[in-house]
């Protein structure tokens, strides 16, 4: 199991190896949407907020994706199965903090270990810039969309893009 700070380190390098400009801001620890809610107003971010659905994959083989989308989108499973070849569920908060070591509801989409697959909604791409939380519910990341496929051409995971409009 992953360490928060070790989770906020590889977060910080995969942005600076990929040459990503990002803004890093500290604040009150979010643990559910009100709160993040309220920190996005304190700071008045206009950036989109996003979220990582941590998911088991069906099968004889314990595996596991991560769905990287919008916070207001809902996971697709028909969509998912067809793009991977497994039904998915979401997965336990244990066997999420153990396969990745974040605390629910500050999963970072660009997981360290290696065996986990990404899949990346494509409407994250429709936003100017995006946020997420690094691990660390005390820290955001804010960053432009665009530069959002020169951070995952630098993870050892495989990749996996939803196709347009799959998710509600």
């Amino acid at each position: 199991m992953y360490k928060i700070n070790e989770i906020y380190n590889f977060t910080r390098d995969l942005f600076e190896q990929s040459d990503v400009k990002f803004e890093h801001c500290r604040h009150q620890a979010i643990t559910n949407y009100d709160i993040d809610e309220q920190v996005c107003q304190q700071f008045s971010w206009t950036a989109a907020p996003t979220k990582s659905l941590f998911l088991k994959l069906k099968g004889a083989e314990k595996t596991f994706a991560l769905l990287f989308t919008h916070k207001d989108q809902r996971l697709d499973s028909k969509a998912v199965k067809s793009l991977i070849g497994k039904r998915p569920s979401i997965s336990s908060n244990e066997e999420m903090i153990e396969q990745l070591g974040c605390v629910p509801g500050a999963v970072c989409p660009f997981v360290m270990n290696e065996a986990i697959q990404i899949i990346v909604d494509p409407i994250l791409f429709t936003h100017k810039e995006l946020l997420f939380t690094p691990g660390d519910p005390k820290s955001t990341f804010i960053f432009n969309s665009d530069d959002l496929s020169k951070l995952l051409i630098n993870l050892p995971n495989a990749i996996h893009y939803l196709p347009n409009n799959t998710t509600e």
